[in-house]
């Protein structure tokens, strides 16, 4: 019996309207859950890149890897390995009911390097950014003083070192059906 892994994919898509629906729907189709994505334009305005991550299997993650490469919006799918860079920003509002909780959450905030970006009479809200380890080690110590809110971005991540996603790239022309190619 084969054990889910979390695997993290590097996608370049055509930024246009319904790209992202089309790359959800086939997961859906496959029976994937996306457990995080973030999606952003790069530094080519018509192409975005979204970071998945998602619980799979070796042989199902190359399947997903490769029914990926023939959507005809996608440039170029990546499969990052265990040393990639992954980071997350996380946003969370945390009740400060006084001076003494408001110190304690300061104190837990530098000690991970969060930045308190909103002081309120009852509650902080901070921002911090890392890996999974240590955005859930800073959520369970804020849990006692109390979490009004929390948002995640989803991870986004590179590879380590001067290779890139763009190395990758499907051969010029192909692929791009209704398209104007010149």
């Amino acid at each position: 019996m084969s054990t889910l892994k979390r695997y993290t994919l590097a996608v370049l898509v055509d930024n246009e309207a319904g790209v992202l629906s089309q790359v959800s729907r086939l997961f859906s189709r496959k029976g994937f859950n996306i457990e995080s994505l973030a999606v952003g334009p790069t530094d080519n305005l018509e192409v975005s890149r979204m970071t998945i991550d998602v619980l799979a299997d070796q042989d199902m993650v190359e399947l997903l890897c490769n029914q990926l490469r023939k959507m005809i919006p996608v440039h170029s799918v990546n499969l990052l390995t265990d040393a990639a860079i992954r980071r997350e920003l996380v946003l969370i509002k945390v009740a400060c009911s006084n001076s003494e909780t408001r110190s304690a959450v300061m104190q837990i905030a530098n000690i991970f390097r969060a930045s308190i970006i909103d002081v309120a009479h009852g509650g902080l809200t901070l921002a911090i950014i890392g890996d999974d380890e240590k955005t859930d080690a800073i959520e369970n110590l804020l849990k006692e003083f109390g979490i009004l809110e929390l948002v995640r971005t989803g991870i986004v991540a590179l590879e380590r070192g001067i290779t890139t996603i763009n190395d990758n790239t499907k051969e010029k022309g192909e692929f791009n059906y209704g398209k104007n190619v010149l």
